[in-house]
């Protein structure tokens, strides 16, 4: 019987995760982020109905420093962050599972869909995809190391989403009946209302600008735009356009044809690879988006934590601030940050 902490979010996900994991035999805990009123309320009623001790450590004030602050910063300055995978690097994963092993966790247990395995002839372990396609949450998971994967359990990896609400009901378990919102920090998902609300001064209008510089009109500044928009540029050209990137200074949005979206390469930083650095032309599927579908590569680890990725068809709107995660059929390769992208 081993001790584990649950990150308890009160959803249907984290509450049936802390239910397996009582049903195990193991002592179980639970710790929910002190981020936001309802949800750690949601968390303390599951933890009270399946009899365990829960615990609400406050991390408000690096939810500001590593997760709100960098998300604003990176919409200023024209990139298109994912919260979700600082929030998990840096707090679920690093504030949250230090302080669960300082409590005397020998397991940490979350409801995310994806598998961790032990590759027995090296003696690592593996991060892989979820059972059930529609529910992988690998992608955001990138991140981890070997020391986390030893001590990580995800019980939920081998299970669909309409297996888990059938055992949360049938336990009887009070979760939020709801859905999470994709970002968990902004009112309504409206992230545009809330940097508006956060950073007002620094959104500045400007000129929207082809790629030979001309201007086209003006822009409401640039946290209200990412690549590949289409709607929503109030241009009137005759032809339609999409926002190709962003030129910071000259606070300008760049603009042109649909074409002229696609790239035959990305610049990844902060790169993060599971069990080992791959060699150079590793062939590779690389998921660009949380939802777009991995597309075939191949990857050239570069020095100081950066790759580059070479698609070998061009892909559609790569986006610098969203994650670019490496897979070889089921198995999470590692990841970084996409910086650039080329023609």
């Amino acid at each position: 019987m081993a001790t584990v902490a649950v990150a308890l979010s009160g959803g249907v996900d984290s509450s049936t995760t802390a239910l397996l994991m009582k049903e195990a035999g193991h002592r179980v805990f639970t710790l929910t982020m002190a981020t936001n009123n309802r949800v750690a309320a949601e968390a303390a009623r599951v933890a009270a109905f399946l009899g365990l001790p829960h615990h609400v450590p406050d991390v408000s004030d690096l939810f500001e420093q590593l997760v709100i602050g960098p998300f604003c910063a990176a919409y200023l300055e024209g990139r298109t962050p994912n919260p979700c995978v600082a929030c998990n690097r840096d707090l679920k994963y690093g504030a949250l599972f230090r302080q669960a092993l300082e409590w005397g966790a020998d397991y940490f247990a979350t409801g995310h869909y994806a598998r961790v395995q032990l590759e027995p002839e090296s003696g690592r372990y593996l991060l892989l995809r979820a059972r059930d396609p529609r529910k992988d949450q690998s992608y955001v998971l990138f991140h981890l190391d070997q020391e986390r994967l030893a001590r990580l359990l995800l019980p939920l990896g081998n299970l669909t989403k309409g297996m888990v609400r059938e055992k949360a009901r049938s336990a009887g378990i009070p979760f939020a009946a709801a859905e999470s919102q994709e970002i968990c920090f902004v009112p309504g998902d409206d992230y545009r209302a809330f940097i508006r609300r956060r950073c007002g001064r620094a959104v500045t209008e400007g000129p929207f600008v082809d790629r030979q510089g001309n201007v086209l009109g003006r822009h409401r500044g640039l946290p209200f735009y990412t690549v590949g928009q289409r709607r929503g540029l109030g241009l009137a050209l005759g032809r339609p356009v999409f926002v190709l990137g962003f030129d910071r200074e000259r606070n300008a949005v760049i603009v042109g044809p649909e074409e002229e979206l696609l790239r035959t390469d990305l610049l990844a930083v902060e790169v993060n690879y599971i069990v080992q650095q791959p060699d150079e032309g590793t062939p590779i599927e690389v998921q660009i988006r949380y939802r777009a579908k991995a597309a075939p590569a191949r990857l050239y680890p570069q020095p100081s934590g950066t790759a580059e990725v070479i698609f070998d068809r061009p892909q559609r709107a790569v986006t610098p601030g969203q994650a670019a995660v490496f897979y070889q059929g089921e198995r999470v390769v590692g990841g970084g940050i996409i910086s650039c992208a080329a023609r």
